[in-house]
């Protein structure tokens, strides 16, 4: 069972890309025991990913995930693995994990940008997988999901901008809302220009109405 674990991870396609973010907070139980550990990865020039759950079981995932691109470049074969490849590996590693009765403690974000289409995928601890435009884990699935899909319902396509402010919303939500979220996070984006990671921000929080509440 997990130890260390960070909460919410979002995602949110647009219009020639993909958003995601994470905090930087690792809990321990309901002590804030870490405030600065990165959730998000970048795979590759087209892959990314960021995690919810243990921590150390993300950290493993990480070191494996490193070596499979560090063995793929080796080939100098001129390919390399696509979000839509590591999505279905670690659909296959989750499932093969719970089948042993020794699951990674994990919910995992997958978003990518490859041969110009964007890539927005979910894995979870049992192998359940799916693929959608916008996506949260954890305490996000109730409190910032709903908010995204009302964004995207009202405007199919959303430019980068609008995307990266939904997604800020929705981190400010989380974060007076959620008690294991942080005001720390990171943003990963990913393009036909390949993938940033930038972070850490911080949120600009206001909690003058606080005491009514």
């Amino acid at each position: 069972s997990p130890m260390v674990t960070g909460t919410s991870v979002l995602g949110v396609k647009f219009d020639g890309g993909v958003i995601i973010a994470a905090d930087m907070m690792g809990s321990y139980g309901s002590l804030a025991r870490f405030r600065s550990i990165s959730r998000l990865l970048k795979v590759n020039d087209t892959t990314m990913l960021g995690a919810s759950g243990d921590y150390a079981d993300f950290q493993y995932l990480k070191q494996i995930i490193d070596q499979m691109v560090i063995d793929e470049e080796l080939l100098g074969d001129g390919h390399s693995y696509s979000p839509k490849a590591i999505h279905s590996w670690l659909t296959r590693v989750m499932y093969n994990r719970r089948s042993k009765i020794n699951p990674l403690w994990n919910t995992v974000v997958i978003g990518g940008y490859y041969n110009g289409e964007s890539f927005l995928g979910y894995v979870d601890m049992l192998g359940v997988a799916y693929e959608a435009p916008t996506l949260a884990t954890g305490y996000g699935a109730y409190l910032a999901q709903p908010l995204m899909r009302d964004v995207l319902e009202k405007k199919a396509s959303l430019t980068k901008e609008e995307a990266r402010d939904l997604i800020e919303r929705c981190m400010k939500i989380l974060y007076y809302r959620d008690a294991r979220s942080f005001n720390r996070y990171e943003v990963a984006i990913a393009t036909e220009k390949g993938v940033e990671v930038e972070g850490p921000l911080t949120l600009e929080a206001n909690w003058d109405i606080a005491h009514l509440v």
